[in-house]
């Protein structure tokens, strides 16, 4: 069994949900204007981003961040 995490706002959260979360709140267009990432920009779509972010460490860092940083405002 994990140990609860209660501040960590990423706990029990995937990477979908954080994506999906993110474009509900800023909208693909100012997804891509606040990271600067091809999958966001040009002809974006939920399955293309998270297929990048799984493979790109630097890229899933920038989002989980952007998350963290909307949760606790």
């Amino acid at each position: 069994m994990t140990p609860s995490q209660p501040n960590n706002p990423l706990h029990g959260k995937t990477l979908e949900n954080i994506l999906t979360e993110l474009v509900d709140h800023f909208g693909w267009e100012r997804l891509g204007q606040r990271i600067t990432i091809r999958c966001f920009t040009d002809n974006p779509s939920l399955k293309s981003s998270l297929t990048f972010l799984r493979k790109t460490p630097w890229a899933r860092q920038k989002v989980e961040e952007l998350y963290v940083k909307t949760k606790t405002k």
